[in-house]
Formats: C-alpha cells, sequence, structure tokens
C-alpha cells in the first residue's frame, strides 16, 4: 500500500513540470492575443522622420502649434496668416531665437527674392517655389515667412510683406492641384519689425544667388520650407 502511494506521489511530481509549461504557454498565448487586439485598437500614429528628430525642437513645435491656432493655417477664407505683431506673440521669442529655429533646414528651405517694392514672382522665384513645394516627403505643414528691408515706412513694408506671402500663397493654387492646400500652408509676414535675416542666410538656396547677397536684398523676401514636425 504504502509503496503504491509513493507510485502515485512520483508520478504526480513527475506530471508538475509539463503542467506548470502547458499553463505558462496557453497563458503567454493569451497575453499575445490582447497585446495584437489592443495594438489593432490603437490609432495610427505617424513616424517621425530623421529630419523630424533633428530639428522638431520643443519651441518649434510651440511656434508651428500657435501659427496653426492663431494665423489662419486651419481656416479658409481671403483673411489668412500673422502680421508683424501678432508674428510677435505667436513666437514669444526674439528675432534672432526665432531664426534661429530654421537654421537646421538650410537643405530642405529657400529664400525667395523680391524687387524693392514690389511683390510679384519673377522666373527664379517660381522655380524655386516649385521645387521646394514639390519636395514634401511626407510633410504636414509649408510655412511661408516673409519680410521688407528697412527701406520705406513701417506700414509700407508690412503691406509688402503681406503681398510678398501671399504671392507665393497665390501661385501654388495656380500650380499645384493640392485639395489641402488651405489646411498645409501657413503664412507669417513679418514686415522690417521682426526677425529680420543676417548675411549668415545668404548662403541658402536663393532665387537670386547670382547677385550679390546684402542685407537689404535679402530681407526683400519670403522664406519657404516644408516642416515635417510630429504635433
Amino acid at each position: 500500500m504504502i509503496n503504491a502511494l509513493r507510485i502515485v506521489t512520483l508520478v504526480l511530481f513527475g506530471m508538475l513540470p509539463a503542467f506548470f509549461a502547458l499553463v505558462w504557454t496557453g497563458s503567454a498565448a493569451t497575453r499575445l492575443e490582447d497585446h495584437d487586439e489592443a495594438r489593432a485598437a490603437e490609432p495610427a500614429v505617424a513616424t517621425a522622420s530623421a529630419a523630424n528628430e533633428q530639428y522638431c525642437t520643443g519651441d518649434l513645435k510651440k511656434v508651428l502649434r500657435r501659427v496653426l491656432q492663431s494665423c489662419g493655417l486651419l481656416t479658409s477664407g481671403a483673411v489668412r496668416g500673422c502680421q508683424p505683431a501678432d508674428a510677435m506673440t505667436v513666437a514669444t521669442m526674439t528675432g534672432d531665437d526665432f531664426n534661429a529655429l530654421f537654421r537646421p533646414m538650410k537643405g530642405r528651405g529657400g529664400i525667395i527674392q523680391f524687387t524693392k517694392s514690389e511683390t510679384s514672382l519673377d522666373a527664379n522665384a517660381v522655380k524655386l517655389v516649385d521645387s521646394v513645394f514639390a519636395d514634401q516627403r511626407g510633410a504636414s505643414y509649408f510655412f511661408v515667412v516673409s519680410r521688407a528691408s528697412t527701406d520705406g515706412s513701417t506700414e509700407t513694408n508690412r503691406e509688402l510683406s503681406k503681398g510678398r506671402a501671399e504671392a507665393v500663397m497665390t501661385h501654388l493654387k495656380q500650380k499645384f492641384d493640392d485639395p489641402n492646400l488651405e489646411k498645409e500652408v501657413g503664412l507669417l509676414w513679418l514686415g522690417e519689425e521682426f526677425a529680420q535675416l543676417s548675411d549668415e542666410f545668404c548662403s541658402w538656396k536663393r532665387s537670386r544667388s547670382d547677385e550679390e547677397c546684402k542685407p537689404e536684398d535679402l530681407n526683400r523676401s519670403a522664406f519657404i520650407a516644408w516642416i515635417d514636425c510630429t504635433l
């Protein structure tokens, strides 16, 4: 009797490893199924590109978000964009700090230059706008940041920079059949009052790269670039 009980006990102990392995396997399979179901239920999340990791700082995202909310990026109609006083509020930083946000985009952006007191795009400007806009690479937002030199009155320069930003937007509407254009393009016109460009930016892609680059020429311009930050 004792021997029979001992045999039964040994058999039971021998079965324990197989039993626990079976339980663990079943539990792991259940956890895997639950994980797969949870992953399937999650909303799709955009994957940041290498460029996104390099230049999408907290400050740039903050400016982008404020432009999106305050400067008409998500609204349609005749009135879109931010003028100088609005842009200062949106940026909440010095002009130099604002310009520094865009330094990492040197290889991606361009500077559209204009003739003194004019707002129309010349042939080289059109070519550069088309080239930069076509290079979207999955980005969501296209910035147009226009300026004026310090020649003339403050009010005149506000109007000039506004006209330059709108000239880029008008061309994009005419050139590209993009139904999302109103939701993609953010306009900031800075006049002469905020974030003037230094000659550091002469080395960027410019529509008049064959001409001498002086600060007054550089600031009769519109900076353009796709920004592929994930907000």
